[in-house]
């Protein structure tokens, strides 16, 4: 068998982190498959440092085309634009894409139209929210992908009823091996708990960064208002987005952070061992969604829909959307799900995505 090349498109700091498990797998087979990561350079994050590669084992990307900033469309055009030209000069035999970010579509994009053979790991996820930039950026992937890799049945369901059953893989969530890979590394090596002054579940964890919530002040304000109504009872950590901050400043509601320990983005593992050791966790994060569940931590989850509805339905996960009253309610009437489940799979999907990649007839 010939070395076949891969360009992986990442865009975010969860993205790297899906990414790094796969690479780690990858390298378990040299002369088979060479990687060429592919930065888009869309969240910029002050901890993707070398530090923060180091911590995922993994080398910085190749390529950085440093796209970030601007409305989806300009955004999304530019990265079509430097990813075509990476493209057409590395001339892979696959383009792996992850999640449902503007670089996800314009990775999907750029390959199809030069007829490269896209996979898409955590393919058929849907909130049923057309509202949501990522619910578009997910469907139209979907549609131009050739390997579909699925982290649930739910996942591969919802393909089914769209017609797409073709390349359907459920090979089991990326996030779980990563949970499984890091969790005892952030206990023994985070030194974050002793930082702050916190106490083993004697703390509440929070984040907040979508647009539906940050861009709406009435939904801005119920969160953090919640947040600061429970900081009265225990400490609520918040790792503060910098667009979060800024408009919470615009919004006149950064007087609420007083409550709150108010820290900058937290570097991966530091991360990791506060979701382990908080009582529950407030977030509408997908990716803080799902680690709760897989640490089996009570979860709070600030939206009004969630594509982990596994997490929802085993009883880890409440739905409370930005109203304050419920949040607050939530948070302390908050305990352990009645049901533990393996929906995810076993901790061994970035071995089944690459057997996949290795089966198929494009590689």
């Amino acid at each position: 068998m010939t070395c076949k090349k891969i360009i992986t498109i990442v865009g975010a700091r969860p993205q790297f982190i899906k990414a790094a498990a796969i690479s780690r797998e990858i390298l378990k087979h040299p002369g088979k498959i060479e990687e060429v990561m592919v930065h888009t350079g869309q969240h910029y994050d002050p901890n993707m440092s070398q530090v923060f590669f180091d911590e995922l084992e993994i080398p910085a990307p190749r390529y950085n085309l440093e796209i970030s900033g601007g409305g989806h469309g300009a955004m999304t055009g530019r990265m079509l634009e430097g990813i075509e030209q990476i493209l057409l000069v590395e001339k892979p035999d696959w383009v792996l894409i992850y999640g449902d970010t503007n670089s996800t579509l314009a990775g999907a994009l750029a390959a199809a139209k030069l007829h490269i053979p896209v996979a898409h790991v955590e393919a058929g996820l849907r909130s049923f929210s057309l509202r949501m930039p990522e619910e578009v950026n997910r469907i139209l992937a979907d549609r131009v992908s050739t390997l579909l890799l699925c982290p649930t049945e739910t996942a591969v369901e919802n393909l089914a009823r769209e017609g797409v059953t073709q390349g359907v893989h459920n090979v089991g969530d990326v996030m779980y091996d990563v949970a499984i890979y890091y969790r005892e590394r952030a206990r023994a090596g985070s030194r974050i708990l002793q930082t702050l002054g916190l106490d083993e579940k004697g703390f509440a964890l929070a984040t907040c960064h979508r647009a539906e919530n940050t861009d709406d002040p009435a939904r801005l304000e119920g969160i953090i208002g919640a947040l600061a109504e429970i900081a009265s009872d225990m400490p609520v950590v918040l790792p503060l987005h910098p667009r979060t901050r800024k408009l919470l400043q615009q919004s006149g509601l950064e007087h609420y952070l007083a409550a709150l320990t108010v820290v900058e983005p937290l570097p991966f593992l530091d991360m990791i061992a506060l979701e382990q050791a908080a009582r529950f966790i407030l977030t509408d994060s997908g990716g803080v969604q799902k680690e709760a569940f897989f640490y089996q931590i009570p979860c709070i989850t600030m939206r009004d829909e969630t594509e982990w509805v596994e997490t929802v339905s085993l009883g880890w996960n409440c739905l409370v959307g930005a109203n304050r009253r419920r949040i607050v309610a939530a948070a302390f009437s908050s305990g352990p799900g009645n049901r533990v489940e393996r929906p995810y799979g076993n901790g061994s999907a970035s071995k089944m995505i690459i057997d996949e990649l290795l089966r198929s007839r494009e590689l």
